[in-house]
């Protein structure tokens, strides 16, 4: 009798596991299609490749890597020498033109003046009047060649163009740069932000303008924002045009369908201060429906939904 009852106290106990077990999946399971969340998500900022707009070598590099500048702040400097001579040219050749259409003009007038008198023809007065056309031409061309100088010129100071964290700087005073070649990289924090990649079937559960909670890896703690856009589309990579442009199809084994990951686009309502976002940073991201527009794409409607957040709760 002892060890029946034994028996069926194990039995008991193992069935009451397992229903908890089998319980606490299932609400988990609830959980994740009610409430998206992915561990998923990543910090993502703009990368500007800077690079000078002429050649030549550097003469002075004024920031260091890993730097924060500011937008129109000075990088690089590019010596000048050769572009204010070019500058200079340019005036001289500027001044000439602009004696030369005076010129011209005050010879016009005269003939205009002897226009019916025997010592001028009318061909005489045609050829005034087209010197002086050719004059303004040649005064135009100069002073588009001079303010292409002037922009040279100016352009030996590399500047930010916008507030950001200079990267991967491996430039010295000497160096030769070549117009159109990246220097280095500015990481824009204008444009810093959190995208999450989500499975496709939570993606009914997700809408433009619905709170969100983002929990960086190591930082403990939560930051609050609203999800901005979804994704329109994503590539197929079972699906590439043959050389004779047909579709060319992978062929898959179909028993087991992997759901595809689809961006989501976070926009943080603030970043706590001491809190360091770093592009590239991992990061566990939920999603709160009911606050937002549903629709793929689009921005984000202005709305106070992250700050509604249910207390301390994340999908981390």
């Amino acid at each position: 009798m002892t060890a029946r009852l034994s028996r069926l106290l194990k039995s008991a106990f193992t069935l009451t596991l397992f229903a908890i077990a089998l319980a606490v999946g299932w609400n988990l399971w609830q959980g994740y299609m009610e409430t998206p969340w992915t561990r998923d998500g990543h910090v993502r900022a703009d990368v500007v490749s800077i690079a000078p707009d002429i050649s030549g070598p550097v003469a002075e590099v004024l920031i260091s890597d890993n730097q924060t500048v500011a937008k129109g702040e000075v990088l690089v400097k590019i010596d000048p020498a050769r572009f204010q001579i070019a500058l200079d040219l340019a005036d001289a050749s500027l001044k000439d033109r602009a004696a030369a259409l005076t010129q011209a003009r005050r010879d016009a007038e005269r003939y205009h003046r002897l226009e019916n008198g025997p010592a001028v023809s009318q061909q005489n007065i045609e050829q005034a009047d087209l010197a002086v056309e050719q004059a303004s031409a040649a005064y135009d061309e100069a002073k588009a060649n001079r303010d292409l100088a002037a922009l040279n010129l100016e352009r030996t100071s590399v500047r930010a163009p916008a507030n950001g964290v200079i990267s991967n700087l491996a430039l010295n005073p000497g160096d030769y740069v070549a117009s159109g070649s990246g220097v280095m990289a500015l990481i824009d924090t204008d444009t810093l932000r959190v995208e999450g990649y989500f499975e496709e079937n939570q993606l009914p559960r997700i809408a433009v303008g619905d709170a969100v909670s983002v929990d960086l890896m190591g930082h403990g703690q939560t930051l609050r924002g609203r999800v901005e856009s979804i994704a329109a589309g994503i590539e197929d990579r079972e699906r590439t045009n043959g050389s004779n442009l047909l579709a060319n199809v992978t062929p898959t084994f179909s028993w087991v369908r992997l759901a595809q990951r689809v961006p989501v686009r976070i926009a943080l309502d603030e970043v706590p201060a001491g809190t360091r976002l770093v592009a590239g940073l991992t990061a566990t991201v939920t999603v709160y429906p009911g606050n937002g527009q549903a629709g793929i794409g689009g921005a984000a409607p202005s709305n106070e939904a992250a700050a509604e957040l249910p207390a301390g709760e994340s999908g981390s």
